[in-house]
């Protein structure tokens, strides 16, 4: 008897330790099953659920497979620890875009039809909330608030001024304003935000980073149609990166809250089509300046950006990236951080 629960206890304390990496698939998997790799759950609420009751103190992976993940709600991602949650958390992927058998259709794709679910300074949809330091979010597509009821949708937040570390990279956020809008693909406060091969395409902003923003980097992305401004940036307290970036097509390249005079160094960058520049928001309306306190470095401001899209038959491989024929090639922008022949 004795030696049945001696296994017993070392299979239960094996299963938490595997528990760490959990695994999701949309098409094949079961909310009922452990997550473990043969027996993926269906869910990614399901997933997040199970990280949220562990200890915090050993990093958690989430492997996404290929699919569409709808969300009725929002996704808080932490795990029981209380204080110092700063093991690492990780939503990626199970195929990342630079892998030899990646294709469009094997990302997966995250759709919100949630209600208003926060409120925080105002009523709005949150997608994902990231709740502790140090997550990481790679190789996902996300897709607008289909909610009519919904004025403000955001797919990734975090709300918390004193959290660290967010990293997004290798992802997509693509909003469509007359049927499935993203207010803002980011809209974060806090250190350490960093973003990296990223494609924003149709959104109304691609970050709003206002509260308590310091070692921020913004690298390699592309930020396409923005109809407000591709960057809400607040005051800051450093460092700053931003290069290799293309931002084109949109009303403001950055805006910044009134009385707020952020210093900025742009390198290595294309902005091309835009109709303003830098500008500040006051009283509800956005309002253009001079460049004041801003240091350019290699940065174009003519050309045309052409990016590849969808024509006749599905989604090109490449798709809302830069195409052949497109300015800004040798700036690197877009969805892989290996060049593709």
């Amino acid at each position: 008897m004795s030696y049945l629960i001696a296994l017993a206890l070392l299979l239960c304390a094996a299963s938490n330790i595997g528990a760490q990496i959990l695994f999701v698939d949309g098409v094949n998997g079961r909310d009922s099953a452990r997550g473990i790799s043969a027996e993926p759950v269906a869910t990614l609420q399901r997933a997040v659920e199970i990280a949220n009751g562990f200890t915090g103190k050993e990093p958690v992976t989430i492997k996404m497979a290929p699919g569409l993940y709808v969300l009725s709600g929002k996704l808080v991602l932490r795990t029981a620890k209380e204080s110092d949650d700063s093991a690492d958390f990780t939503i990626e992927a199970s195929i990342m875009p630079d892998d030899t058998d990646w294709q469009p259709w094997k990302m997966p794709v995250i759709q919100s039809v949630s209600n208003d679910n926060s409120t925080t300074q105002f009523p709005h949809s949150v997608g994902l909330l990231v709740a502790k330091d140090n997550v990481h979010i790679k190789g996902l597509k996300f897709v607008g608030n289909a909610n009519p009821n919904v004025r403000w949708y955001y797919p990734i937040t975090r709300e918390g001024e004193a959290l660290r570390g967010l990293e997004i990279s290798q992802c997509y956020f693509i909003g469509e304003k007359n049927s499935s809008p993203i207010q803002s693909g980011i809209w974060a406060h806090g250190a350490g935000i960093k973003v990296d091969h990223s494609v924003f395409y149709g959104c109304k902003n691609a970050l709003v980073l206002i509260k308590a923003i310091r070692d921020f980097s913004m690298t390699h992305s592309i930020v396409s149609g923005a109809y407000e401004s591709a960057i809400w940036y607040g005051p800051y307290l450093g460092p700053f990166v931003f290069r290799d970036n293309i931002i084109t097509g949109c009303n403001y390249v950055w805006v910044r809250p009134e009385n707020t005079q952020p210093e900025y160094v742009f390198a290595h960058s294309l902005f091309t089509n835009n109709t303003h520049y830098l500008g500040y928001h006051e009283h509800d309306k956005l309002h253009p300046v001079a460049t004041e306190h801003l240091t350019e470095s290699d940065v174009r401001k003519s050309g045309n950006v052409l990016l590849v899209e969808v024509r006749t038959e599905g989604l090109p491989h490449d798709y809302l990236n830069l195409s052949p024929e497109s300015d800004g090639q040798d700036i690197g922008a877009g969805i892989f951080q290996r060049v593709k022949k």
